[in-house]
């Protein structure tokens, strides 16, 4: 799915740096005084594809990067900075697909050879593999990817996309995730996505050549970008509406939210567990974001045990989260708690897997 875009990056810090001047003399040292990406001239662009035919483009809108002086390259990618181009599908990948609340970056680094590259001042353009370490959803991997070097000047160099990468989704065991959005959107979705970029990486010290437009790349590497009067600005953290929301996202967001799995109990009690405070931190500032709107709070359970103590307990734990919610500053008259007991089940009890999912939180928008 759509995590394979970070495949590449650490690659693209890669090539940055391994060159002698454009002018041929031989850098004393190519790395220093150190490298950072230019965001405001950087692409990385990964596309899905969804019911076998149908292919989806998408970027992130906050990359972060650089390379030491020691050759160390790394790259973040801020996923909260997902850009779809439609803000529920945004919302759908931060919370259901990288869980951004648990693991909010993707991290690649590599380490640098001088002797890689020393030739890109005479051939201006290179093809290159690098290999690369890359962090996402608490795994880390070692890869290797197929990349371009464009030397244009001394200070600035485009790294792109020789190959576009294919990562399958269980590489970062994000099958589960993978599962969530296909249930949400009601598609199915191949579960291996192609990424493409193209890098801008200038020497620290030196300001952007405004007039410098990237190098061609082949229009099948690079999926289609945004307008650019609809394209987001580098500096975005997150493609998120500011201020209040509107009926239609709010309601969209408590849909998606109650989809996560992500708030869970003690075994047998009331008691939230702390790796549900972040999911539910976010939940309270969208709550506060939708005015005049009543949330309930719907506890569930699975089959087991009699129904009077299912009942109890689902009631209990729509109790904690209303609790939780109001301790961070969620009005106490927006929020309403139910207990639905093992009545509304969303898989088989015959599993261990469906009772997992069938013990659940839901959020829905009732009258108030």
């Amino acid at each position: 799915m759509r995590f394979a875009m970070f495949a590449p990056i650490a690659a693209a810090a890669a090539g940055a740096v391994l060159w002698t001047s454009a002018a041929g003399a031989q850098s004393v040292d190519p790395f220093a005084p150190g490298w950072t990406l230019d965001p405001a001239a950087s692409v990385l662009a990964f596309q899905s594809i969804k019911n076998d035919v149908k292919a989806e483009s998408s970027r992130f809108a906050t990359l972060e990067g650089g390379i030491d002086a020691d050759g160390t390259a790394t790259v973040r990618v801020l996923l909260d900075s997902v850009d779809t181009r439609i803000d529920l599908r945004n919302v759908r990948m931060r919370f259901l697909f990288f869980e951004t609340f648990e693991y909010p970056e993707a991290v690649i680094t590599t380490r640098i050879e001088r002797s890689w590259l020393t030739d890109l001042p005479q051939v201006r353009r290179k093809r290159v593999q690098l290999p690369y370490t890359l962090t996402l959803h608490g795994m880390s991997r070692e890869l290797e990817a197929d990349v371009t070097l464009t030397l244009l000047d001394d200070d600035t160099v485009f790294v792109s996309t020789g190959t576009p990468v294919s990562i399958p989704v269980a590489q970062f065991g994000l099958e589960g995730g993978l599962t969530k959005l296909e249930e949400a959107a009601g598609v199915d979705i191949v579960p291996t996505a192609t990424v493409s970029f193209d890098f801008a990486f200038r020497r620290d010290g030196t300001a952007p050549a405004s007039s410098a437009p990237a190098p061609a790349v082949a229009a099948a590497t690079v999926p289609e970008a945004p307008p650019a009067e609809t394209a987001p600005t580098p500096a975005s953290v997150a493609l998120e509406p500011e201020g209040m929301l509107d009926p239609a996202a709010c309601t969209g967001r408590f849909e998606i939210l109650s989809r996560t799995d992500n708030i869970t109990f003690g075994s047998g009690n009331r008691a939230i567990r702390p790796t549900s405070f972040p999911l539910l931190d976010s939940l309270a500032g969208i709550i506060q974001r939708c005015p005049d709107m009543v949330v309930e709070v719907g506890g569930h359970t699975d089959s087991l045990g009699s129904d009077a103590q299912n009942q109890r307990l689902s009631e209990q734990r729509a109790a904690s989260v209303v609790t939780y919610l109001v301790d961070k500053g969620v009005d106490p008259a927006r929020l309403r708690s139910k207990g639905y007991g093992e009545s509304e089940p969303i898989a088989s009890n015959d599993t261990a897997e469906g009772q997992a999912r069938n013990r659940r939180i839901s959020f829905v928008v009732v009258p108030g």
